[in-house]
C-alpha cells in the first residue's frame, strides 16, 4: 500500500488526515526503521507494508468504536507502538497508556513520543497481569493487537475496563478461541457485543475485531504468573 492508497482507504473509514498527521506518520516510520536496527521491534519494515499492516490496520478500530470521543485508552502489549502511537497521532483527543513488559521497548516508545511531540500519552513497563492488580476499572477502552489467546486476554484485561467500557481484541483469526472465552466473560460480568470480520485492502488478509462490553465490576480472577499463562496456550 503506497501512501496515496493509504490516504484513500482511510477516507473510506471516514478519516481525513491533516498535513501535520501525515508528517508525523512519516516521521514515525523513519524512527521505527532506525530503532529496528538496534532492537527487534517488527519483521515488517518495508514502507508499503508498514502503512498497510501497521498504520492502516491500527486504525481499523474505528470500524467498531467512535475514536473521536475523549476516551481513556490502554494499549496492552503495544510493542512497536501499534495501535497506540498511530491512534494518538490520528486521534489526539485520546488519552493513551502504552503497556509493555520490556524496558528497551519502553525506551523506544518514550523517544517516539518525544520526537513526535505527542501529549496525553504515557508508557508503563509492566506485565499485564501485574498492572491489572493495581489498575482496576480505570479505562474506557482497552485494546490488544495480536496478543495471546482471547480467554487469557479477557481474564487479564477486563478488570482494568470501566463499567460500560469496552475491551477490543484485534485478531487475524479467532479459530476456537471464542468458544473457550464465553464462559470466562460471564464470570467477568461482561458480554460479547460484536465480531467484526474484514479483509485488509490490497492483499486481502483476514482481520477480526472482537468487541467485549463490561457490564459490572469484576473480581480479579488472575493471580497466575506469566510462565503459567504460556502453558495454557
Amino acid at each position: 500500500m503506497n501512501k496515496q492508497e493509504f490516504f484513500e482507504e482511510l477516507k473510506k473509514l471516514g478519516i481525513n488526515l491533516t498535513n501535520d498527521q501525515i508528517d508525523k506518520l512519516a516521521r514515525f516510520y523513519q524512527l521505527l526503521v532506525t530503532w529496528n536496527e538496534k532492537i527487534n521491534l517488527t519483521t515488517i519494515i518495508k514502507e508499503e507494508e508498514v502503512y498497510l499492516k501497521h498504520f492502516y490496520d491500527s486504525l481499523t478500530l474505528i470500524k467498531v468504536v467512535d475514536l473521536r470521543q475523549p476516551l481513556t485508552v490502554l494499549d496492552v502489549g503495544t510493542g512497536a507502538g501499534f495501535p497506540g502511537i498511530v491512534l494518538k497521532i490520528v486521534f489526539p483527543n485520546l488519552k493513551i497508556t502504552l503497556l509493555d513488559s520490556l524496558t528497551k521497548r519502553i525506551n523506544y516508545l518514550n523517544e517516539i513520543i518525544k520526537e513526535l511531540d505527542l501529549h496525553d500519552i504515557e508508557t508503563v513497563c509492566s506485565r499485564c497481569e501485574e498492572y491489572t492488580k493495581i489498575n482496576r476499572e480505570k479505562y474506557d477502552l482497552v485494546v490488544a493487537r495480536a496478543v495471546s489467546h482471547l480467554k487469557i486476554l479477557s481474564e487479564m484485561i477486563i478488570p482494568t475496563v470501566k463499567v460500560n467500557g469496552y475491551f477490543i481484541a484485534m485478531k487475524a483469526n479467532l479459530n476456537d478461541e471464542l468458544e473457550k472465552t464465553i464462559p470466562m466473560l460471564k464470570k467477568l460480568n461482561s458480554e460479547l457485543k460484536e465480531i467484526k470480520e474484514f479483509s485488509l485492502p490490497i492483499e486481502n488478509s483476514k482481520r477480526t475485531l472482537v468487541v467485549i462490553k463490561k457490564n459490572a465490576k469484576t473480581a480479579l480472577f488472575y493471580p497466575r504468573k506469566y510462565s503459567e499463562i504460556k502453558k495454557m496456550k
